[in-house]
């Protein structure tokens, strides 16, 4: 198993060929030759407007960095926006944690740390009241790199602190409804 400081490697040597990629394959689309079907050929003025798309100025403040989960995989169980601030989302990792933007996805907290289960199967959001979360552990997946749940988590803060409030042998939650007649009934 790689500790978190092997997958963070791991995962900033993908983001870097992948942006070294796209670098390349942008440089290598404007020196394309000019395509001889006349509805397809490439004007002079399009492949000028080509090459100033990726321009070093554009991604020299780029900085690459490791949001997260720790674990290598990063397969999303589920993500909920909060129905009165559009800006507010929550993502569940399977392979890792509850996340929580409040900047539509320029910066994510992990708000599941210190809790029983790092799989993260669904979380739902009650549209009546968006400071209450239900989360169920477990990624739904039949893979032998699945994690297990322990139960039905809840939040009244928007996320800041977590109860288990049931279903703790489950293993695999991969959806929670909420009774619009009552929030505290899910399903």
């Amino acid at each position: 198993m790689k500790t978190v400081e092997q997958c963070q490697k791991s995962i900033t040597i993908v983001l870097f060929i992948v942006a070294a990629l796209s670098i390349l394959s942008g440089i290598a689309s404007a020196l394309e030759p000019a395509n001889n079907d006349p509805d397809l050929k490439d004007t002079q003025e399009q492949s000028t407007e080509k090459q100033s798309l990726l321009t070093a100025d554009i991604i020299s403040g780029l900085k690459l960095r490791n949001i997260g989960p720790a674990q290598c995989s990063g397969r999303i169980g589920d993500i909920v926006k909060d129905p009165t601030k559009p800006s507010t989302w929550y993502v569940a990792v399977a392979s890792g944690n509850v996340w929580k933007t409040v900047n539509n996805g320029t910066e994510w907290t992990a708000i599941f740390d210190n809790y029983g289960s790092y799989s993260i199967g669904c979380v739902a959001i009650d549209a009546r009241n968006p400071n209450i979360l239900w989360l169920g552990t477990g990624e739904n997946n039949s893979q032998r790199s699945a994690g297990y749940g322990d139960g039905v988590y809840k939040s009244l803060d928007a996320g800041k602190s977590w109860k288990n409030v049931g279903l703790k042998q489950s293993e695999h939650i991969g959806k929670i409804l909420i009774d619009p007649r009552n929030s505290d009934v899910v399903y």
